[in-house]
């Protein structure tokens, strides 16, 4: 008797969920760099007091701009900026100054690329829609903060910044059969390898 009244109890409790939809147990996450910046607005205020032809590389450090304690910061040679600026000598009035007095500093010029994420993602609508494979709901927010910064000599002579300021995104996916929609693709692969 009690353990009828258990099971029509959980039975009672799982149909309550399943009308609910349960949006509370779909999967969520982030994606973040661990920086001194908590915000594109701190990370572009940053990068405001690095000056051109005056900023060290230790005012840089103080700054946060610091390859060996800030994550996602690249360190450059004068090689890896010639391929991202495309730069030729038969071209080089084409290219910014702080550029060209990097490059034919050659092994005394260097930047500094910057990526900051600051992401998060979450699953939007009915937990079983989700889970079967019916439809997908994904809703990210956040922020990205980019930069560039040249230096000749250990002292700033180009920077350059971009990114998204906000992120809010929406994707939806749908699979009208659910979870048979990718069972096509696995039985053809399984017949190509028995050929």
């Amino acid at each position: 008797m009690i353990k009828n009244r258990t099971l029509s109890g959980m039975l009672a409790l799982f149909f309550i969920v399943l009308i609910s939809g349960c949006s509370s147990l779909l999967p969520s996450g982030e994606v973040i760099t661990r920086s001194p910046w908590k915000s594109f607005e701190q990370g572009k205020q940053a990068f405001d007091k690095v000056i051109p032809y005056q900023t060290t590389e230790t005012q840089l450090k103080e700054l946060g701009f610091d390859p060996f304690n800030t994550p996602n910061i690249t360190i450059l040679t004068y090689l890896d900026v010639v391929r991202l600026f495309k730069y030729k000598d038969t071209e080089k009035n084409s290219v910014p100054e702080g550029i060209r007095d990097c490059i034919q500093a050659t092994k005394d010029c260097k930047a500094y690329e910057v990526e900051v994420t600051s992401v998060q993602s979450e699953r939007q609508g009915n937990f079983f829609v989700d889970f079967f494979n019916f439809k997908r709901k994904t809703k990210e927010t956040g922020w990205q903060f980019t930069a560039l910064i040249i230096m000749r000599n250990e002292t700033v002579v180009y920077k350059l910044w971009g990114g998204k300021p906000r992120v809010n995104e929406f994707r939806e996916q749908r699979n009208p059969l659910g979870p048979l929609q990718g069972l096509g693709n696995i039985g053809g692969s399984m017949l190509r390898q028995s050929f």
